[in-house]
């Protein structure tokens, strides 16, 4: 009893009451007037609030293949860690954000319905939820604040409050032929981009309560406005508090007053009509979402009949419940649908209006492996995978396949598919620049508007993680193979040739892991740093001789003898440095040094990066029949063999991540390669 008892205290004391009170403020008119003086933005459009609150997280300008652009940090989600984050996708939340800026500067756009446009499970849907709870999250902090009013009703329980149904603005109770009077007043000392602006007039509710107080009070004004008490709006999708959402059903159930609000029939018998706005449920979408935002879930599934509907709230932001004028309303309408439902709006002349009156922003997949692979990597943390290991590359490679259904094929004949792939993710290729990219992109118009999904990716690493094969960990030809066992059921693929092509882009995933892995284990077994120091000091003494036309004195005899042409060349060949670019290397090399040596520093094996490599190619070679790799897949290894190839599985898990088991599987694989004779360029890139 006692605990139960301590646990209420602690809750109680965490609990800050002072914020309960901000955010369910009440005050008198007059005080909400002095509250508009001192910070206009609380009178704010939905668009300019919504437009504020994307800035309030701020922005990071950056420059990708010469094109500026800027990243809205608040698409990376901050508001809960990066739960919903979108990745990859800068260019067109750039497009989305400036359509709202033009909105919130009233240059038309915010008469418009927004069509977030793409493939399934390109993120149209998180990116609208991620709107949703940022406007939310806004409304509870001062710089995001914003009122209604409630009027004061005296009935047989005693007083109550009844609240305007669409919390509109409380300067809609000024009376239209005096706003323009009152607002050069509150303008007075403002700046242009500060004015207060009203918009719109009171709702069919708000109008009955007026008319009734004006005729009670006999037109004295502020009489009847001390029958208003404003308070504070925070915004809840749960509690339809600004946020409206609205799926179409199927035909026979799609009926308008979702949208619009209903008749409330127990009313009528107390009002006395069904034309008096009080037996009215003003609790449409469209009413509950007034001064934030409503989303339409495949707005283009809708009924031609609610498309009127659409079209006034968009195009005159009024919408008109049944038995009642025109509502003015005031909120952002955003959409998504997919590509087929869009070429059905292309082809269809009864939609006409709502194509003119339509701002459609595409959403693509993603087609940066970077950015793939942070979408997989959110979803497979440490937290969620309860003690199961992932190899290094499971997710790199399944998301490079994701990446690769999603790239049109080069025009150039000399660049492969997966070289444009490795371009767009920033690696350099001899004979591409930064404008040749672009070029790329802008050729392949539809690129990341088909393909495969980041869902059907998800799906099949949850079955790999959780497949009787997985024993503890995964690797990435368990997780291919079930990207391959799934394309037979896909529900999207909808051509033999299609799947095909996939199948086909899996093999050279495939193919440039091998490459990798080959890659890693090579540097594993080369990363005896006094070997590669001793290696690189060598290498050095005769370039140094070679350049300044010297001889080396041998460390053996100490005997002059000429700088060692076929140890310098064995290193140079593992880059792919040719004869006739020997002497450049080897200068380009003792200027380096040079450039070092005039700013105070010495010259390391792992100074130059091309350098480096060749060296670790170069001891690779010199040490790999040594530890006698073949002799893993025969299971014979004597003790001095074993003792090496443990340094080389303890080096692949602390240099790249391997557990012991991935690190032996790994090690066994490469032997496999290594045993069928296949030795096409070890360290190969």
């Amino acid at each position: 009893m006692n605990e139960g008892r301590n646990l209420v205290q602690m809750i109680s004391a965490m609990q800050d009451k002072r914020v309960y009170q901000e955010l369910n403020w009440e005050g008198t008119y007059e005080e909400y007037l002095q509250i508009v003086r001192e910070d206009p933005k609380v009178a704010r459009t939905a668009f300019q609030r919504l437009y504020d609150m994307i800035l309030s997280y701020g922005t990071e300008e950056f420059t990708r293949n010469k094109e500026r652009l800027i990243r809205y940090k608040f698409f990376s989600d901050p508001i809960e860690n990066g739960r919903d984050a979108i990745y990859g996708l800068e260019k067109y939340l750039m497009q989305l954000v400036n359509v709202f800026k033009s909105a919130a500067r009233q240059y038309g756009t915010e008469r418009r319905v927004i069509l977030l446009h793409g493939p399934v499970g390109s993120s149209k849907s998180t990116i609208v939820r991620l709107l949703k709870k940022g406007l939310e999250e806004y409304s509870k902090t001062h710089e995001g604040r914003l009122y209604s009013f409630s009027w004061r009703e005296e009935k047989e329980g005693g007083i109550v409050w009844e609240p305007c149904p669409l919390n509109e603005e409380p300067l809609h109770l000024i009376p239209p032929e005096l706003r323009a009077s009152v607002l050069e007043e509150l303008n007075r000392d403002l700046g242009e981009e500060e004015r207060v602006e009203i918009h719109g007039e009171l709702c069919p509710f708000c109008r009955q309560m007026y008319r009734e107080r004006m005729k009670k009070y006999h037109g004295d004004w502020g009489r009847l406005i001390q029958d208003i008490k404003v308070r504070r709006v925070v915004f809840s999708e749960k509690d339809r508090i600004g946020i409206g959402t609205f799926q179409p059903k199927d035909e026979k159930n799609q009926d308008s007053t979702e949208l619009t609000g209903d008749i409330n029939y127990r009313k009528i018998a107390e009002y006395g009509s069904d034309s008096d706005p009080r037996a009215f449920n003003f609790d449409g979408e469209f009413q509950i979402a007034n001064r934030g935002l409503i989303e339409f879930i495949e707005i283009l599934k809708l009924d031609v009949a609610f498309l009127y509907d659409l079209l006034g709230a968009s195009q005159e932001h009024v919408i008109k419940p049944k038995k009642f004028a025109q509502t003015y309303i005031d909120e952002v309408i955003l959409g998504h649908t997919n590509e087929p439902e869009y070429r059905k709006l292309q082809n269809d002349e009864y939609m006409e209006a709502l194509r003119d009156r339509t701002i459609k922003i595409d959403i693509p997949y993603v087609i940066r492996l970077d950015d793939e692979i942070k979408i997989y990597e959110k979803e497979f943390n440490l937290q969620r995978l309860r003690g199961i290991h992932i190899a290094p590359h499971t997710i790199e490679m399944a998301a490079m396949w994701a990446v690769l259904t999603r790239l049109e094929e080069p025009k150039k004949a000399q660049l492969t598919l997966l070289q444009k792939l490795k371009l767009y993710n920033g690696k350099t290729l001899p004979g591409f620049t930064e404008d040749n990219i672009r070029e790329l992109q802008e050729e392949a118009e539809r690129e990341g508007m088909e393909g495969i999904s980041p869902r059907y990716v998800q799906d099949k690493i949850s079955n790999a993680l959780v497949s009787s094969e997985a024993n503890g960990y995964i690797n990435p030809f368990m997780v291919l193979n079930e990207l391959e066992g799934g394309l037979k059921h896909h529900a999207l693929i909808t051509t033999e040739e299609q799947r095909q092509r996939y199948r086909e882009l899996l093999q050279v995933v495939k193919e440039e892991y091998t490459d990798i892995v080959k890659n890693e284990v090579q540097r594993a077994i080369a990363a005896d740093e006094e070997a590669l120091k001793r290696l690189c000091a060598n290498y050095i003494d005769n370039v140094k001789a070679y350049t300044q036309h010297e001889k080396v004195k041998n460390p053996y005899t100490g005997e002059d003898e000429e700088p060692d042409e076929r140890l310098m060349r064995s290193i140079e060949e593992k880059i792919e440095i040719p004869e006739s670019r020997k002497d450049d290397f080897r200068r380009e090399i003792m200027n380096y040094i040079g450039a070092l040596a005039l700013e105070g520093k010495k010259f390391e094996y792992n100074s130059n990066e091309r350098l480096q490599k060749a060296l670790e190619l170069k001891l690779f070679e010199d040490q790999k029949d040594t530890i006698k790799l073949t002799s893993l897949v025969s299971n014979v290894v004597d003790e001095e063999t074993q003792k090496k190839i443990d340094i080389v599985k303890a080096r692949l898990i602390r240099d790249f991540g391997y557990n012991e088991q991935s690190a032996t599987d790994v090690l066994n694989y490469v032997a496999s390669i290594f045993a069928r004779g296949d030795v096409r360029k070890w360290g190969k890139e």
